[in-house]
């Protein structure tokens, strides 16, 4: 499988929105399918690593299916608000490496 950047998916999913007359969901109804996907993440984490087996008849779903649905979500809500998550990406790790800089004790070299 080739490696795709953000950019590229960000395109792709626009391409395959693209083909579709009814375009993007509402910002609103994307917060609901982020959540409901989340949700899904949720329980299959649950399942996982959780106290709650899955019973006999619910059907297996990978955690990176779950994953690749979140991440689908994201992506179109982020192209129908014209958001560039590269852009998005780069202002996130930014605030991380300076404003949370010394909140965790960081590995030293002799602790590898």
């Amino acid at each position: 499988m080739d490696t795709k950047t953000m950019e590229d998916m960000q395109k792709e999913v626009d391409k395959h929105i693209g083909q579709y007359k009814e375009g993007y969901f509402s910002p609103l109804a994307m917060m609901a399918r982020l959540s409901e996907e989340t949700g899904e993440l949720a329980r299959e984490i649950n399942h996982n690593y959780g106290e709650k087996p899955k019973k006999e008849s619910e059907e297996d779903n990978s955690l990176e299916q779950e994953m690749g649905d979140i991440l689908f979500v994201l992506i179109c809500f982020a192209n129908s608000l014209h958001i560039d998550l590269d852009e998005a990406f780069d202002l996130v790790m930014n605030k991380f490496r300076t404003r949370d800089a010394d909140r965790w004790t960081k590995i030293e070299e002799g602790d590898r």
